[in-house]
């Protein structure tokens, strides 16, 4: 591959590859990062998982693997809850004054 070829990444692989709203995209990739982690690091099977998330198998199959559009925002932050997290949603002055705001999701630690 030559120099040329190459791309740098803007950090956001929705924005990189073109598609719509790639900030809620990624926020949202985060959020079922962080519910698909909580549920391997409990051990849970995928039929107690469904359980304690109120969803079929087959959604917890889907959530673990990574299937984004079948989930909305709000609703993987219902998960994370019924895991027993927090959620918080922070609404702040964007430190740059030009241009849209930003959407993101941080992690805490525990």
């Amino acid at each position: 591959m030559r120099r040329n070829d190459i791309t740098r990444s803007t950090g956001n692989v929705f924005a990189d590859l073109g598609l719509d709203a790639p900030d809620e995209l990624l926020a949202k990739a985060a959020l079922m990062s962080k519910v698909a982690a909580l549920v391997s690091e409990r051990k849970l099977t995928q039929k107690a998982a469904a359980k304690l998330l109120g969803i079929d198998q087959p959604k917890v199959s889907a959530l673990m693997n990574g299937k984004l559009s079948l989930f909305s925002t709000e609703r993987l932050m219902e998960f994370l809850t019924a895991l027993g997290n927090d959620v918080e949603i922070v609404v702040r002055k964007r430190a740059k004054s030009r241009g849209p705001g930003r959407i993101q999701v941080v992690s805490a630690p525990a």
